[in-house]
């Protein structure tokens, strides 16, 4: 039997930590680290250009699809068992991609990704709860919530660098020392968890299922197919619109729905869920918007790219060090404000990015955006959690995680469709503004020698609008982003401050 008290008492706690972090990071690194390979695999594989992408949603619709299951599986086999079984699919799965010699296997191969690496991001945080007393989960969440902000930012850019350096396929490979080091971890200082077998609900998960992978698909590939004036993209909205509605009315009215609805009766977990979906659309859609910024627009190569957005995770891990002891003193709400509030203030620096400005206002707005996210994430996992029954946590842990994967995807496409949509209409507005009479246009042709409306010259003109089109987009997202950082500030008011307690009880272990 294990109760409460063994997994916080475990005696290698600090081993066990650093071991399940690794699993974490290894996992959600893999979400971004490939994007930067894509074109080397495509030349590799053989690969079209609009099927090489199958790379990437195959990975994230996998993931997507399995991880709700996380809590029933955990129950039927153990949370350690679970765990170490995810660690060495990925990590196997990372090699057979690695090896992959064509399209359909790699394909193949990165959805057993997706299905094994699933479990492993709310397998860590229902761990890293429960081997922590209640005084240390601000801390606990905070080592759980560097790993899972920093990695993507992180993840073009060693992606990026490993390309570049060796070949696309160490983009996979270096999972292998990772994953070996978080099983002998995790293998050696986990204890036995609590376990017990209980109906599944087949229909419930079925319709979860297709609502997600449907959504999925739909935001994944909806920019490539111009969203709803393809067939596809129509389908798959339809689809994921119908599963949800079934799935909710089929979880009111059964009798052990797929997901315990003890989950959705604490208002803290259900408000922090909320948050952590709007706070996701922020996080991951600037870090898709500023890599090709700075390589397209301003001309930077991938290492430099890497190096100017370091900072951002710099001042993420500085927030991370030092909200956990605020917690501790200070009503986590107050952080979460103060966090949103540098986030919006980051992001009003960003409006303000030009093709020409020096690398300074990447860097100090990079590093205040991470430093208000890192303020924000951590007090919020906490406060989700804390008073939820520990033997829900899995479960609750995986749906959470479900629910910023969702966000982090929703904002990807959106900042993607504004982007595109704002470039167009921002040439054709700057276009027809400039003629061969225009004010300056004869002194910029005498200047390079050209004939004002000659094809040469026009052909110049109309990069320098593109140009310009492009930059001003990128500016409205960003102004788009603040906007929902703002608008996401009101959400605060729905979370109630912890009060402290005794710890509640575990389910006694069976195994």
């Amino acid at each position: 039997m294990t109760t409460n008290d063994d997994l916080i008492n475990v005696p290698h706690r600090g081993l066990l930590s650093i071991a399940t972090m690794l699993a974490v990071i290894m996992q959600v690194l893999d979400t971004t680290i490939a994007n930067v390979a894509l074109p080397s695999m495509q030349g590799s594989l053989g690969a079209a250009q609009d099927t090489i992408n199958w790379v990437l949603t195959s990975y994230i619709v996998a993931s997507a699809i399995v991880m709700p299951l996380t809590g029933w599986i955990a129950d039927a086999i153990g949370r350690r068992r679970l765990f170490l079984i995810s660690v060495v699919g990925f990590t196997l799965a990372s090699c057979l991609c690695g090896m992959a010699g064509s399209l359909t296997e790699m394909v193949a191969f990165r959805v057993l990704q997706g299905v094994f690496g699933a479990s492993l991001a709310p397998l860590s945080q229902a761990v890293l709860l429960d081997i922590n007393p209640r005084e240390r989960h601000g801390q606990a969440m905070a080592l759980w919530g560097a790993g899972i902000m920093v990695a993507p930012v992180l993840g073009p850019t060693l992606g990026g660098w490993l390309t570049d350096s060796f070949d696309w396929r160490w983009v996979f490979y270096i999972n292998v020392p990772i994953g070996l080091l978080a099983f002998l971890g995790i293998a050696f200082t986990m204890p036995s968890s609590p376990r017990h077998r209980r109906s599944f609900d087949f229909v419930g998960f079925a319709f979860l299922g297709l609502f997600v992978g449907a959504l999925q698909l739909m935001l994944d590939r909806g920019e490539q197919l111009d969203w709803f004036s393809s067939p596809e993209i129509v389908i798959e909205a339809a689809l994921a619109a119908a599963a949800l509605w079934c799935f909710i009315v089929h979880s009111a009215t059964a009798e052990h729905p797929f997901i315990p609805p003890q989950i959705f009766r604490d208002q803290n977990y259900v408000a922090a869920s909320i948050f952590t979906f709007a706070v996701s659309v922020v996080l991951l859609a600037t870090t898709a918007l500023l890599p090709p910024l700075l390589q397209r627009i301003m001309g930077f190569p991938t290492v430099t790219t890497g190096l100017v957005l370091a900072p951002r995770g710099i001042g993420t891990m500085m927030a991370m060090l030092l909200v956990g002891r605020l917690l501790r003193v200070i009503d986590p709400r107050m952080i979460i404000v103060v966090g949103l509030g540098l986030t919006a203030w980051g992001l009003r620096g960003m409006t303000g990015f030009s093709p020409d400005m020096d690398r300074w206002p990447i860097i100090y707005t990079g590093v205040l955006m991470g430093f208000g996210l890192g303020l924000v994430f951590v007090p919020m996992s906490t406060v989700g959690f804390a008073t939820l029954p520990p033997q829900l946590r899995t479960e609750s842990a995986a749906l959470y995680s479900l629910v910023r994967n969702i966000g982090s995807s929703i904002g990807i496409s959106m900042v993607s469709v504004v982007l595109t949509q704002n470039i167009q209409v921002n040439h054709a507005e700057l276009a027809e503004r400039i003629t061969p009479f225009s004010p300056g246009i004869s002194a910029a042709a005498r200047a390079v020698e050209m004939n004002a409306s000659s094809g040469q010259f026009v052909g110049i003109l109309d990069q320098i609008t593109t140009l310009q089109a492009t930059m001003i987009a990128y500016v409205d997202d960003f102004k788009l982003m603040m906007y929902v950082s703002i608008a996401a500030l009101p959400l605060v008011f729905l979370l109630r401050r912890p009060k402290s307690g005794p710890r509640n009880p575990v389910v006694p272990d069976t195994e």
